[in-house]
């Protein structure tokens, strides 16, 4: 037994959607995270939105790397395939998978260290190849796990307790629309009103759909000088081990009107300031989305919302003109033609 595992108890009063299942029917795990952590809420609205849309849970693949944000796939569709890969590495597995059954949905869930760093090629081609998948990166700047240093997203002049961040950060929404993502748009994780729309809409995409999510990491207040840091309380503590403890924190929420600017304070007294789109921005100019997300960069802005979306998407199975059927369900005969097929292929080459 587990302290992680949930109680199988269903109370008699949740409302089952189209296909009988409730809403604990999509959760998993408990989480492990940080109390208040942003990846938490998304996973609270990767929940809600297979509901409303009344998926199998068993139709859905899910697939991470590593760091906080790889783990989150454990606490959401407990019911649904998952696969945990190694750092950077989950679009080759994603797009493996993809092949192989194109009949699932595919979920990829990264953080900015495992995308913008280590992974920025991997991240680059399965965007690029037009991968039938929603991608999500929960964006913080931080490597939350693993104290803290800053990652490539992170912007210049950013501080923490040991330094400042001087280099230029990637931008990867930009690069998701310069890779050919058909369907791009960025939301914060406390803002379950815009959130959740969206991820239905590129669950509902056939293409490659990247969602950036602002998602705050509780530990940006652990800065220097403050005597309540750990540094500090291990300089000045004659301890017998040494454990950690996090403080528990609120969860961040935003709610704002289309076309407006709100500030949101972050744990560590920072100021995010989000722009949500208005209600007549066009999302099917790609090079409009591009030069509005550098104007607002320039006011210090955050821009929110869909910001590109191609009526008439192509997935990699259409360019590679692949059967109908999943490849992992083709039989022999299906895949081995015989010598005279063979021969006349290779006659194709020579």
């Amino acid at each position: 037994m587990t302290y992680l595992a949930k109680p199988k108890f269903r109370h008699p009063s949740l409302v089952p959607n189209k296909l009988g299942f409730t809403h604990r029917d999509y959760e998993g795990s408990i989480s492990t995270l940080c109390a208040g952590c942003g990846h938490d809420s998304i996973s609270t609205a990767l929940i809600q939105a297979c509901y409303e849309l009344d998926i199998e849970p068993h139709r859905v693949a899910k697939l991470s790397g590593i760091g906080c944000s790889s783990k989150t796939p454990d606490y959401f569709l407990g019911q649904s395939h998952g696969f945990n890969s190694v750092h950077g590495r989950m679009p080759s597995v994603l797009t493996g998978a993809n092949l192989a059954n194109r009949d699932l949905i595919y979920l990829g869930v990264s953080g900015d260290g495992d995308s913008a760093s280590i992974g920025l090629g991997q991240f680059v081609h399965c965007i690029r190849r037009a991968i039938n998948m929603v991608y999500i990166t929960e964006n913080n700047g931080v490597y939350g796990l693993t104290k803290g240093q800053f990652s490539a997203t992170a912007d210049r002049g950013s501080k923490s307790k040991t330094s400042v961040n001087n280099d230029a950060p990637i931008d990867l929404i930009g690069m998701a629309l310069l890779a050919g993502a058909t369907f791009v748009a960025r939301s914060f994780s406390g803002d379950k009103h815009q959130l959740v729309p969206i991820i239905k809409a590129a669950i509902s995409h056939k293409g490659s759909a990247f969602i950036d999510v602002i998602s705050p990491c509780v530990q940006f207040n652990n800065g220097a000088g403050s005597t309540k840091s750990y540094d500090f309380v291990r300089e000045h503590n004659a301890a017998v081990n040494r454990l950690d403890f996090i403080e528990e924190r609120d969860e961040i929420t935003a709610e704002y009107e289309p076309g407006t600017v709100q500030e949101v304070e972050q744990h560590d007294g920072s100021i995010l300031r989000l722009h949500k789109l208005h209600l007549d921005y066009d999302p099917s100019d790609r090079v409009h989305a591009m030069n509005y997300l550098q104007q607002h960069h320039e006011k210090g802005e955050v821009v929110t919302g869909l910001l590109y979306l191609d009526p008439e998407p192509r997935d990699t199975h259409a360019a590679l003109n692949t059967v109908d059927v999943p490849l992992n369900s083709l039989g022999t005969r299906e895949l081995c033609p015989g010598s005279k097929a063979l021969e006349g292929i290779n006659d194709d080459y020579r």
